[in-house]
């Protein structure tokens, strides 16, 4: 009875085209050499392993966004304990330049107001933080936070555009959600001078006069 031909394998394969190669000694260590680089060939041709391609980009940096150096730069800020009802101790970066701030190193009187471009209502409100940023300079600070927002380069022109001439930081991961309990943008915090957030306003400011009269009641601050 005939037996039909064993199937060529890839190693049988590799075997039959080594034997058909001219010069190869049978004897000594050529042949199994010669198996080794033909096999590892066969082995360099198949799927990129996982991890073989380049790391991935970091999110842009302020010095990669357009117009970023037009945003008033962070300040260095120093290094202080957390307070009781304080801000969270978290790091963020500035949206434009300057270095990370860790929330929990500032001190008031300070309104932080969180916001994104593609908010409606923080558009609506942005010109009354804009107009107390300019009347009570000196006598309270104003910092921004662009939150969950996936277009920096969007949230730099929004903060020009509306003339927010204040530093901005950038949270893009939400890890202020959870100490500021944010549902959303826009939310406003009002820090005292120890660094306690007296008070939260969620929502939308509807008037200078409503800004204004908050920044008095809760901070205590005239102009």
């Amino acid at each position: 009875m005939n037996h039909s031909p064993h199937p060529r394998t890839p190693l049988r394969r590799a075997r039959v085209a080594l034997l058909k190669f001219g010069g190869i000694r049978r004897r000594g260590g050529w042949a199994g050499c010669g198996l080794v680089v033909v096999l590892g060939l066969l082995v360099a041709c198949g799927p990129e392993q996982a991890g073989n391609g380049t790391d991935q980009q970091a999110g842009p940096t302020s010095s990669s966004v357009e117009g970023a150096g037009q945003l008033k730069p962070c300040p260095a800020t120093p290094s202080r304990p957390p307070v009781t009802n304080g801000l969270p101790d978290v790091s963020l970066p500035c949206l434009g330049d300057g270095p990370d701030i860790r929330l929990a190193d500032l001190r008031g009187p300070l309104v932080i107001n969180v916001w994104a471009q593609w908010c409606g209502p923080c558009r609506e409100e942005a010109p009354f933080l804009a107009e107390l940023a300019k009347k009570a300079s000196g006598k309270v600070q104003l910092l921004g936070i662009d939150y969950a927002d996936p277009r920096p380069e969007l949230a730099v022109k929004f903060a020009t555009e509306h003339q927010l001439a204040y530093p901005h930081l950038v949270d893009s991961d939400k890890v202020t959600q959870q100490a500021l309990k944010i549902g959303g943008p826009p939310l406003t915090a009002f820090v005292d001078k120890s660094g306690a957030v007296v008070h939260v306003h969620r929502g939308v400011f509807t008037s200078q006069d409503q800004l204004d009269e908050l920044v008095k009641d809760k901070l205590g601050v005239t102009w």
